[in-house]
C-alpha cells in the first residue's frame, strides 16, 4: 500500500524536534512530507542552534560515507557539546573519525565478524530457546520484558562475562541513558536544568557514572589475564596504531557496548513481533516457509528502524539539493525516513517478508561508522524468530503498546500479549 498518512502536516508545521509525534508514532507523516517537498530541510530547535533534516535514502548514504565533509567528532546526537574538554571526556568511537577511529574500531571488529559469531551460533540458539520457553509458559506477558529485552542482554552478558544477576541492571542503565528524554526512564531528563551538572557524561546521564564504575571493576579484575571476553580484550589488546586505550576511552567503549549491545536488537525484535501480529498473513507465510526467515530479518530491520537518526556536522560550506549548508551546521540523517523512501522501496509501507532487494540503512550504509555489531544483531534476530514463529498458535494484544519518548531511539517500552502455542 502507499503511505497510510493521507493527512500529512503542512511543510511549515513539520517539527522533528517535537517529541510528542515520536511518542505517538506519528513522525512518519512528517518524513513523507519532507521527502516529497523538502528533503534537505532546516528545523529550528528550542535550546539548540537548529539542524538540517536529511530524509532521502540517497543523501543519507552519501553523507554517511563522507566523513571529511560531515564529521562525527562534534557528536552524533542533537545535543550540542560546546566545550572541547567535555567533548574529549565523552568521546567514544561514535564521536571519532580518522586514524584513531579506525584503530578503536578494529580493536573488536573481528570479535563481531560473521565468521567468529558462527562459532557461537549453537550456544546463542540455546539462549534463545531458554528465553522463548520461559516466556511462553506464562501465556500472557509483556513481550518487551520477557523476550525483546531479555535475550539480547543475556547475549551481551555472556560476551562481557558478567553474571546473570546483573542483566536487569544493565537494562536499567541502558534505559536511563538512551531514554534521557523519557520521564519513565530517566531520573534526570536532558532538558532539565539539573542535567547541566552531568554535561561531562554521555547522554548527560548520572547512570553513566554507575556504568563507568562497574566497567572499571571488571577491567581491574581482568587486566593482564588471558580472558576471551570483550572486557579482557579491551584492556589487554593494543590498537593497531600502537596507542593503548586511555582510561577515558575504556570507560566510553564499555558504556557503548552496554548500550549498543542491547538497544537496537531489543527494539527490532519488539517492532518485528508487532508487525507480524498486525500482518497475520506474513506470520502465516513464515510459519509455512520458515526458510524465508533469514530474508525476513532484513525486512524486520527496515520496518523497525530502531534508531531514528544520527547526526553529523558540516566541516565546510556545501550545497545539497539547492540548500546552502554552512560549516558548523548540524546535519541529521533520518535513517527511519530513508527506510521508507519511495524511490528505493516499492510500496514502502507494505510489510513484506519476501522483499528483495532490501537496501535499508538501519545500520548505516558502508561508511566508516557502519554498525560494528550488525552481524550479531542479524544473528540474534534470526535465531529469535526461528525459535518463536513455529511455536505460535495465536497471538493477541492484551493492552496498549507504549513507545519511548524519543526522536533518537524508535523504541517500544511495553507490549502486553497473550500467546498460545502449537
Amino acid at each position: 500500500m502507499n503511505s497510510p498518512f493521507a493527512d500529512r502536516p503542512a511543510l511549515a508545521d513539520v517539527d522533528l524536534a517535537h517529541l510528542d509525534i515520536f511518542e505517538r508514532n506519528e513522525a512518519w507523516a512528517s518524513f513523507d512530507r519532507l521527502r516529497a517537498e523538502s528533503p534537505v530541510h532546516w528545523t529550528p530547535e528550542t535550546g539548540g542552534s537548529g539542524f538540517w533534516s536529511i530524509t532521502k535514502h540517497e543523501d543519507i548514504v552519501a553523507i554517511d560515507r563522507d566523513a571529511e565533509t560531515f564529521t562525527s567528532t562534534e557528536y552524533v546526537n542533537l545535543e550540542e557539546v560546546e566545550d572541547d574538554d567535555l567533548k574529549d571526556l565523552r568521546r567514544s568511537i561514535l564521536e571519532s573519525d580518522g586514524t584513531r577511529h579506525r584503530a578503536l574500531r578494529k580493536l573488536l571488529q573481528r570479535d563481531f565478524g560473521g565468521q567468529t559469531l558462527k562459532k557461537f551460533e549453537d550456544f546463542l540458539a540455546g539462549l534463545t530457546e531458554a528465553t522463548v520457553n520461559a516466556a511462553l509458559r506464562q501465556q500472557s506477558f509483556d513481550f518487551v520484558k520477557e523476550i525483546s529485552a531479555d535475550f539480547p542482554i543475556q547475549v551481551l552478558a555472556q560476551m562481557l562475562d558478567v553474571p546473570p544477576d546483573r542483566t536487569d541492571q544493565l537494562i536499567h542503565w541502558g534505559n536511563q541513558m538512551i531514554g534521557n528524554t523519557d520521564p519513565d526512564y530517566a531520573d534526570v531528563l536532558i532538558s532539565d536544568a539539573d542535567s547541566d551538572q552531568y554535561k561531562h557524561l554521555p547522554f548527560r546521564s548520572p547512570a553513566a557514572l554507575e556504568v563507568f564504575e562497574y566497567g572499571r571493576e571488571l577491567a581491574q579484575q581482568r587486566r593482564g589475564g588471558d580472558g576471551d571476553d570483550l572486557v579482557s580484550k579491551l584492556v589487554n589488546r593494543v590498537p593497531i596504531d600502537g596507542e593503548p586505550l586511555t582510561a577515558t576511552e575504556f570507560d566510553n567503549y564499555f558504556l557503548l557496548l552496554v548500550v549498543a549491545g542491547n538497544e537496537t536488537t531489543r527494539h527490532t525484535i519488539s517492532h518485528s513481533m508487532l508487525a507480524l501480529m498486525e500482518h497475520p498473513d506474513q506470520l502465516a507465510l513464515l510459519q509455512q516457509h520458515p526458510e524465508l526467515i533469514p530474508n525476513a530479518v532484513e525486512e524486520f530491520l527496515r520496518w523497525a528502524s530502531p534508531v531514528y537518526h544520527f547526526r553529523r556536522t558540516a566541516t565546510r560550506d556545501v550545497e545539497l539539493r539547492g540548500q546552502q549548508i554552512k560549516a558548523g551546521d548540524k546535519v541529521v540523517m533520518w535513517f527511519a525516513s530513508g527506510n521508507r523512501d519511495e524511490d528505493v522501496f516499492d510500496d514502502p509501507y507494505r510489510f513484506d517478508v519476501t522483499r528483495t532487494p532490501n537496501d535499508h540503512v538501519t545500520f548505516g550504509k558502508g561508511g566508516p561508522h557502519f554498525c560494528l555489531g550488525n552481524a550479531l544483531a542479524r544473528m540474534e534476530i534470526r535465531l529469535m524468530f526461528q525459535a518463536l514463529i513455529p511455536r505460535i498458535k495465536t497471538a493477541e494484544f492484551t493492552g496498549d503498546v507504549t513507545r519511548v519518548r524519543s526522536n533518537f531511539v524508535n523504541g517500544i517500552k511495553k507490549f502486553p500479549v497473550t500467546i498460545t502455542t502449537r
